[in-house]
């Protein structure tokens, strides 16, 4: 999967644009990722996902960082041996193309 842009309330993925917050995989893109709490991650927000996450994932938080991830879902995800980096973003999208798609996964929140 490859990330070929990012703005507010936008991202376009492998020539699709998405307009809801997405999880990208290496071998798939889950469109329109609902959270319990909007502003909010816990693990349950994941539990799709649980077994696909590869050995990295980045948590876009917004534009503006407003999303904020649960300190013990960061815990358990760091016990399951995935390595988490919190970032706004737009700097998860920039990170995210720096590193193996392979062995990366993104979480990220496109609006505030």
């Amino acid at each position: 999967m490859r990330i070929e842009d990012y703005s507010f309330g936008y991202v376009k993925i492998d020539g699709e644009v998405h307009r809801r917050d997405v999880i990208v995989l290496p071998q798939r893109v889950v469109s329109n990722w609902w959270r319990r709490d909007g502003h909010a991650l816990v693990l349950r927000d994941l539990d799709e996902v649980l077994d696909e996450l590869p050995g990295r994932l980045l948590i876009g938080t917004g534009a503006y960082g407003r999303m904020r991830p649960d300190p013990e879902t960061l815990d358990r995800l760091h016990e399951r041996g995935v390595d988490v980096e919190v970032l706004e973003t737009a700097e998860a999208v920039r990170r995210y193309g720096a590193l193996d798609p392979a062995a990366t996964a993104a979480a990220l929140h496109l609006t505030c």
